[in-house]
C-alpha cells in the first residue's frame, strides 16, 4: 500500500473521527502567527469562483473532506491539513465567519455534477467530499483535513475558498502550491497583477514532522479589505 494513500492515514489518528474534527482547539495543526502594527498587510486578492461550486451539496459537510460520515473508506490522496485565519482590514480576527473549500478529488474532478475530469475517463473518487465547512471562533482560526490539490485540465492545482459574513458579499478567492511549475502558465492565478498579492496566496504545503503517512500541512491566513463595525 502506499504511504500517501489516505487510506494508510487511520492508525495515525489516535482519536476518533469527532475528535479529529475537534483538534483545532486543542492547536495540533494550527500555527498561528501574531501580526504586529508595524507589519503591512497584504489584502487577499479576490478571485473567480469558478463554475463547479457544488450544484447539488454532499450528505456530509463538515471540515474533514478524506471521510464522508462515518464510512471507514478514505478518499485516496497526499494528506493535507490546511489551516489559517480570517482577519480584517486591520489584522484582527474574524468571529463568525463561515468557511468553505471546495477542490478537485485525487482523479481530478469536481464534486460538481459537470465537474467530472474527462481526461481521466470521468472516473470519480466516491469517497472524497470534495466540500466542506468551518465557522471560525474568537480567533479567527479554520482547520479543513483534505488532500493535496491535483491538476484540473487548464488549470494549476489549487483550493477554492469562500468567506461568508452576515451582512456582507461573500468573498471568494483561491489557494495554489509553491513550486508548482504549473502556476506560472495558469491564467487565473497570473490575473492578479501584484506581485505581492500573487505571493500571498501561493502556499508550502510543508512535511507534517510527527506523520508517518508523508502528511503535509500549509497555513493561509486570509485578509478582507474592510474592518466589521463595532
Amino acid at each position: 500500500m502506499k504511504r500517501n494513500d489516505t487510506a494508510s492515514a487511520k492508525p495515525n489518528f489516535t482519536l476518533n473521527r469527532r475528535n479529529l474534527l475537534t483538534q483545532l482547539a486543542s492547536g495540533v495543526f494550527i500555527s498561528s502567527t501574531t501580526i504586529s502594527f508595524a507589519e503591512e498587510l497584504t489584502r487577499t486578492p479576490a478571485q473567480t469562483e469558478g463554475p463547479f461550486y457544488p450544484d447539488k451539496m454532499p450528505l456530509d459537510t463538515d471540515n474533514d473532506l478524506l471521510v464522508i460520515n462515518d464510512s471507514i473508506t478514505s478518499a485516496v490522496g497526499t494528506v493535507a491539513h490546511l489551516t489559517g485565519r480570517i482577519l480584517d482590514a486591520k489584522g484582527d480576527p474574524i468571529r463568525n465567519a463561515v468557511v468553505e473549500i471546495w477542490q478537485v478529488d485525487g482523479k481530478g474532478s469536481y464534486l460538481h455534477t459537470k465537474g467530472a475530469n474527462s481526461a481521466n475517463g470521468g472516473v470519480k473518487d466516491s469517497n472524497f467530499q470534495g466540500f466542506g465547512r468551518f465557522l471560525t471562533a474568537s480567533s479567527g482560526e479554520y482547520y479543513f483535513r483534505t488532500i493535496k490539490p491535483v491538476p484540473y485540465p487548464g488549470r494549476t492545482p489549487h483550493i477554492h475558498v469562500k468567506v461568508k459574513i452576515k451582512g456582507q458579499e461573500a468573498f471568494v478567492t483561491q489557494c495554489y502550491i509553491k513550486g508548482e511549475k504549473r502556476n506560472e502558465a495558469d491564467g487565473v492565478l497570473r490575473d492578479i497583477r501584484d506581485a505581492k498579492a500573487r505571493q500571498s496566496v501561493i502556499l508550502p504545503f510543508e512535511p507534517v514532522k510527527e506523520s508517518k503517512i508523508g502528511e503535509l500541512k500549509a497555513h493561509f491566513d486570509i485578509v478582507l479589505g474592510y474592518t466589521p463595525s463595532a
